[in-house]
C-alpha cells in the first residue's frame, strides 16, 4: 500500500548488462518478446509506437486457453533512464483496472543495471498478487536473458 492507500507492486533487479542494452529489452519488440509473460507463454505478436502518446499491444498465449492482449500508451521514453507506460486488458476481468508502469534504470558500474519497477494502483489485493507473481516470473526471464547475452 501506498501512503494514500492504493494498491501498487514495487520490484527491483539488478541485470547483468548496461542499462542501454536493458532498455532495449524493454521496448524492442522483438526483444521483448523473449522474456515478456510468465512462465509457459509466448507472445506472438507485439506492436509498439515507442514515444510519448504512443500506444502498444502486446499478444499473449498462455499454455492453455485462448490468446488475449495488453494494451496501452507510453506515458515517459527517456532512453535508456525512463520508461511509463499504461497498462490494460482488452477484455479486462472485472476487478482490473488501468494501471500505470513505471521502470526506471540506472547503471552500476558500467556492465550491470539496477531496474526499479513500480505498477498501480491495484483496485483488489487479489489484482495486485496477480501482477507480482506476472511480472517476477517475467522479471526472471530477463534476468537470464541478459546473462546469456553477457555471457556469449
Amino acid at each position: 500500500m501506498t501512503d494514500d492507500g492504493g494498491l501498487r507492486l514495487h520490484l527491483q533487479r539488478v541485470l547483468p548488462a548496461p542499462r542501454s542494452v536493458v532498455f532495449r529489452a524493454l521496448t524492442e519488440p522483438q526483444e521483448l518478446a523473449k522474456w515478456w509473460g510468465p512462465d509457459g507463454f509466448t507472445i506472438p505478436n507485439v506492436e509498439s509506437d515507442l514515444r510519448p502518446g504512443g500506444s502498444y499491444r502486446i499478444a499473449m498465449q498462455p499454455p492453455e486457453g485462448d490468446l488475449f492482449c495488453l494494451v496501452g500508451e507510453f506515458v515517459e521514453v527517456d532512453p535508456p533512464e525512463r520508461l511509463s507506460y499504461t497498462f490494460r486488458w482488452e477484455d479486462p476481468d472485472p476487478e482490473d483496472r488501468e494501471t500505470v508502469v513505471t521502470l526506471s534504470l540506472r547503471d552500476i558500474g558500467g556492465t550491470r543495471a539496477e531496474l526499479v519497477f513500480s505498477q498501480g494502483d491495484f483496485a483488489t489485493e487479489g489484482r495486485q498478487a496477480l501482477h507480482e507473481e506476472g511480472w517476477t516470473q517475467s522479471l526472471n526471464k530477463l534476468e537470464e536473458l541478459m546473462s546469456s547475452a553477457a555471457s556469449a
